[in-house]
């Protein structure tokens, strides 16, 4: 690969939750955006956005319920649909990848682990999040 294939256009987003600096709105990089959208997906609730009811995921909400694999698989097949829409453009939809379950360590929080593959560059991220 070339390095023109390897970069992205120098862009900055505002940060997430968003916050003012000295110089105004905070700004991140488009790595951390795409970051910082998965984060947004997880953690808004459907119905929490009055102009977009059916956006995000709600990942609180399973915070209580039973561990087995069904209520897992249900939650794994909700949030991959809920990132496959928030990210359609930024990210391959066919590397995206979500785990959920609970963590092992600590069997009273919820683990969900996502990797994708940033389409522009080719780069594969990997996050992980207890809830």
């Amino acid at each position: 690969m070339s390095r023109r294939e390897t970069r992205m256009p120098a862009q900055s987003f505002m940060g997430y939750p968003f916050r003012i600096g000295m110089n105004g709105a905070e700004r991140v990089s488009r790595l951390r955006h795409i970051r910082d959208q998965v984060e947004q997906v997880l953690f808004t609730s459907p119905g929490e956005r009055v102009f977009r009811p059916e956006y995000g995921f709600g990942a609180r909400r399973f915070v209580f319920e039973p561990n087995r694999a069904q209520v897992w698989e249900i939650a794994r097949n909700r949030l991959m649909a809920s990132l496959a829409e928030a990210l359609a453009g930024e990210v391959d939809p066919k590397t995206l990848k979500v785990d959920v379950g609970m963590s092992p360590d600590k069997p009273e929080q919820l683990l969900v682990q996502i990797s994708y593959v940033i389409a522009a560059l080719h780069k594969e991220e990997h996050h992980e999040f207890l809830v």
